[in-house]
């Protein structure tokens, strides 16, 4: 039997849309209740010959891998073992009228405490594909991760691409042998000289990395030829963006972030942190030992560097007996000592990856996407009802008073900032979900974010990356309880504009509890007069985390019809914990069905003390309105 190969699987892709489309659906198998419990606790692992304490869940890095059909309910039980205060994101899981479960420290929820537990209660209704869940709390989430995969509630049969043979996650990630709550903490205080010191596919750092002359274990995913694979890959790591390719082969793309793709062939993908994308890959090389690479790219000087971290795991074919297939089954044969190797020897093919500067091929790459018509994907918004332009940045805040030293001054502390901005919590003591749904007094704490940034500059001059005079008069800022609110049901247009303030990286911003169209992208700065004319309003790719490319833009839109109080944040983890965040409040729609429940009754509670006991008072008066709505 003839092998397929990748162009031929884009065009069967194709065929599977139009007579997915063109026949009549199965009928669908009852929703089930999904349950899991995660045992959140610390232990041993040996790396490079050190023994590094890290925190996980049930013992596994990565976590477990929670499996669901579209429609189906899900319960979490979250046992904290662990000495640290642990929340669960749903990364991507859009939380429909339940925000309570999003999994934010102080936005959505009170921390688990240790020794504490609380259940994660909801429905995975409208959506299916490659999503993930990991920890919200300082650092942790490096080791605090896992797949969340839901197929569609027909079977894998009716995918918009033809069935694969099997579907495997590939999570790509970091090793640290610091303690991530310190390493939060040093972002916190403004220093950035922490950083991995390896990388990892499916928790393992490959054989790339030795010590003491024994190299590391690396992951092995066996194949048989001819046979079609669905890699599910998801960048879970803290710092980097990465490429990911495998000698001798191709993807095509099928689905980003759980929306499918027009299918798309390339020998490689690139993922920055919160991303996933769904490829299929065929075993149609001669058979052999094929290396998969995942490399991080970065900023090129006179950004601060950082080692080139890079990963490999092995790609192996079994023995293939067929008639047409015993030559090449017999040249490839592992033999007694365990060999194998590629078509010409025991070592794997390696792929030769992109330059670890080139940010051009992420680009490309993110360019190159545009949605698959599907039954579940609303057409883009036409009309627009409010439209904000956000700068992403450095700057510095002085440690004590108003006038301090700054380009790297221990007077000042950097930070990262949205229109200038860099964000804090508020001190209350009552996560802003409980103070929005109560309206208590906590919500007068906070800031609203800008329309516009503060200041019209070239935002992409390269000359600001370096400290000096020039780069001086703008790293000045502020910090505050940035937040928006919307209406319910309005259209927002962003623009998210790259700068060059003291560096130049790209910027991954995850939006919580929506999905947003991603309408154009470039480089340099926006110019509306100009980039609006290139907005691709007929099929643009659907995303819940939106690369920003270095020193460019990207515009997006989305419909804010999810009642509740919203994390937006770039997911590279140092922004995050340097202030790039905002919250975004959709307010209730004009009805029950369009505005948000209260809380579960379990629900996690922080400390209170007598200065709280005005909105504690008001928080009983609202319980008792909604109690008596409900019994009505």
């Amino acid at each position: 039997m003839k092998r397929q190969n990748l162009p031929a699987v884009a065009l069967a892709v194709v065929a599977a849309v139009v007579l997915l489309l063109s026949t009549k659906a199965i009928p669908s198998a009852a929703a089930a209740a999904v349950e899991h419990t995660f045992v959140v606790s610390q232990m041993n692992m040996t790396h490079l010959c050190k023994e590094t304490l890290v925190t996980v869940v049930n013992g596994q890095l990565p976590g477990p891998v929670i499996e669901v059909t579209e429609g189906d309910s899900v319960a979490v039980h979250v046992v904290n073992k662990s000495p640290y205060n642990i929340t669960i994101h749903w990364h991507g899981v859009k939380q429909r009228f339940n925000c309570w479960a999003d999994g934010v420290p102080m936005i959505t929820q009170c921390p688990i405490l240790p020794n504490h537990n609380f259940t994660y209660r909801f429905d995975v209704a409208g959506q299916e594909g490659t999503l993930w869940w990991h920890s919200h709390t300082a650092c942790l989430r490096g080791t605090l991760h896992g797949a969340f995969i839901i197929r569609p509630r027909d079977g894998a049969g009716s995918y918009p691409f033809p069935k694969p043979y099997r579907e495997i996650p590939i999570v790509i990630g970091e090793w640290w042998e610091m303690d991530l709550v310190r390493v939060d903490n040093d972002f916190l205080d403004g220093f950035l000289d922490d950083e991995p010191i390896a990388a990892t596919i499916n928790g393992k750092l490959g054989d790339v990395y030795n010590c003491s002359g024994a190299v590391e274990d690396g992951y092995v995913l066996d194949v048989e030829p001819g046979k079609t694979y669905l890699l599910r890959v998801i960048n879970a790591a803290l710092f980097s963006e990465y490429y990911l390719k495998i000698a001798g082969h191709k993807f095509t793309v099928v689905a980003a972030d759980a929306n499918y793709v027009s299918p798309y062939t390339t020998d490689v993908i690139a993922l920055s942190p919160g991303e996933t994308v769904d490829a299929l890959v065929v075993a149609d090389a001669p058979p052999g030992r094929y290396y998969m690479v995942a490399l991080a790219n970065q900023s090129p000087k006179p950004d601060p560097q950082i080692p080139a971290f890079v990963t490999r795991a092995t790609v192996e074919y079994s023995n293939d007996n067929s008639p047409g297939n015993s030559a090449k089954a017999l040249s490839s044969s592992r033999g007694t000592g365990g060999g194998g190797g590629g078509p010409s020897g025991d070592v794997p093919v390696a792929p030769e990856m992109p330059d670890q500067h080139d940010t051009m091929t992420s680009f490309y790459f993110h360019g190159n996407l545009t949605s698959l018509r599907h039954a579940r994907l609303p057409p883009v918004p036409a009309r627009v009802d409010e439209r904000l332009i956000i700068t992403l940045g450095l700057g510095s805040v002085c440690r004590r008073g108003q006038s301090c030293k700054r380009s790297g001054s221990n007077e000042s502390i950097i930070v990262a900032t949205m229109n200038n901005v860099s964000f804090q919590l508020p001190t209350s003591t009552t996560p802003l979900l409980e103070a929005h749904y109560y309206n208590t007094s906590a919500m007068d704490a906070l800031q609203q974010l800008p329309d516009r940034p503060p200041r019209v500059f070239d935002y992409t001059d390269r000359a600001l990356i370096p400290w000096g005079p020039k780069e001086a008069q703008l790293e000045p800022t502020s910090r505050g309880s940035l937040a928006r609110r919307f209406q319910h049901g309005s259209t927002v247009e962003l623009v998210f504009q790259g700068t060059a303030v003291m560096q130049s990286d790209a910027n991954p911003m995850h939006l919580h509890g929506h999905d947003m169209f991603v309408l154009a992208q470039g480089l340099g700065n926006y110019d509306e007069a100009r980039d609006v004319a290139r907005y691709n309003l007929v099929d643009p790719p659907v995303r819940n985390t939106v690369h920003v490319p270095r020193i460019g833009w990207v515009a997006v839109r989305f419909v804010t019809d999810n009642p509740g109080v919203w994390y937006m944040h770039c997911h590279f983890e140092f922004h995050l914990s340097m202030g790039m965040t905002a919250v975004f409040i959709v307010e209730d729609g004009p009805t029950m069905d369009t505005s948000l429940p209260p809380p579960p009754a379990d629900f996690p509670t922080c400390g209170h003390d007598d200065n709280l006991a005005r909105d504690e008072v008001h928080i009983q008066t609202k319980k008792s309105e909604v109690s008596r709505v409900e019994g009505e």
